[in-house]
């Protein structure tokens, strides 16, 4: 049976080819949705790695400034005390740029034992930082006065960032730097991987430092964690507070919870378009297989009406039609899948493996089963030829 479709579909090479061309196609931006549909998943399903909600974010800029490092040190734990005196501020923490959720970065390398880690997220915090995001803490601990005196620079690290250093061993009390370097530094915790990207993208490996004394310099953000329920007449109290303080200072005020929902808006708008794209193809494939059915049956009816007259019944005549569909599918999803597996085996785009498998099963399943669904109707279309009539006819 198998060799008859074949030849069948041989007959018919320059007809099926354009179909073929259009599930080829619609497989492979298939992929790519599904793809992406699953690395967002894959990340949306780990752990945010701290508690967003409650927590604002101040922006200074224009602050002060003076070469004294101690008077820079009292103006700003003056206003340290100014706002923790607030009594909806529960903690808050002087922290770099680049906050969760926040378009700005601060990337870098780290080699250990001839392994070097390209785009590491370094951040820079107070040893408050860990109870303003309440930051889950899976190995060691979070910085302390200690570390102020201690031989090596400590810094914390997160989950990312061992496993791409450590593996599954320990990291606290390992030392992070290259055999000749001589400024090393001393893993003393390691955090869940704080989603600083949002909930749909991966954030890649961070370290942390410790904020010493000169890092009011350049240290232009707080973090402050209030209590669940303050309203906009707190906000407003808030920035009125800093704003007789700091005179000649611009201050805004953010909520984590709001910039949350811009990163994932902006995160999703690729898969939005690959979708519309996907939506249109999947249309026109659909059209062009009913269509191409349609046209089979009605240059075929001689055909189907002598199989029908020598003994066939209309379940093998549809099942014909259905089988010849989804050999077509079948050649296009194989050369199709040739070229999704190059994605994986090349590492392309550094994603995981799994995700690309995933995705490629997931746009092989969705085929045929458009195929499948398109195949029926015409099938029993031919199902229901009467051979006396189709013999007539011709």
């Amino acid at each position: 049976m198998f060799k008859h479709l074949f030849k069948l579909i041989w007959n018919k090479k320059k007809q099926n080819f354009l179909l073929m061309t259009e599930m080829l196609v619609s497989f492979m931006v298939l992929f790519a949705v599904f793809t992406l549909m699953v690395y967002y998943y894959d990340n949306y399903k780990k752990p945010m790695g701290f508690k967003y909600q409650d927590v604002w974010v101040i922006n200074i800029s224009n602050a002060y400034q003076t070469k004294n490092t101690d008077s820079l040190d009292l103006y700003y734990e003056t206003l340290r005390k100014i706002i923790k005196a607030l009594p909806q501020v529960q903690e808050l923490s002087f922290v770099s740029g680049n906050t969760p959720f926040s378009q700005q970065i601060n990337e870098g390398g780290l080699t250990y034992k001839g392994k070097h880690i390209e785009h590491l997220n370094n951040f820079t915090g107070e040893d408050s930082y860990k109870d303003a995001l309440q930051v889950e803490v899976l190995e060691g601990r979070w910085f302390n006065k200690q570390d102020a005196v201690s031989k090596y620079r400590s810094v914390v690290i997160d989950a990312d960032l061992k496993e791409a250093t450590f593996g599954k061993g320990q990291a606290v009390g390992k030392l992070l730097g290259n055999d000749d370097d001589k400024n090393k530094m001393k893993v003393v915790g390691v955090i869940q991987t704080i989603k600083r990207n949002g909930d749909y993208v991966k954030p890649g490996p961070g370290i942390y430092y410790r904020a010493d004394t000169g890092s009011f310099r350049w240290l232009n953000k707080i973090l402050v964690r209030v209590s669940p329920g303050a309203d906009a007449a707190f906000e407003g109290r808030l920035y009125k507070t800093m704003a007789n303080y700091m005179k000649n200072s611009n201050i805004e005020i953010e909520h984590l919870t709001n910039k949350l929902k811009d990163t994932n808006y902006f995160a999703v708008i690729p898969m939005i378009i690959l979708s519309i794209v996907s939506c249109f193809l999947i249309i026109n494939v659909a059209l062009g297989l009913f269509g191409v059915l349609w046209y089979n049956i009605n240059k075929r009816k001689g055909e189907i009406g002598l199989r029908r007259a020598i003994g066939a019944t209309g379940n093998s005549v549809s099942s014909q039609l259905v089988m010849e569909s989804m050999i077509l599918a079948t050649l296009s999803l194989i050369i199709g899948s040739f070229f999704a597996i190059q994605f994986p085996l090349l590492n392309v785009f550094n994603l995981q493996a799994h995700i690309y498998i995933i995705g490629m099963l997931l746009s092989i399943i969705f085929v045929y089963l458009l195929v499948l669904v398109c195949s029926l109707y015409p099938g029993r279309q031919a199902a229901a030829i009467y051979p006396a009539v189709a013999l007539h006819e011709e």
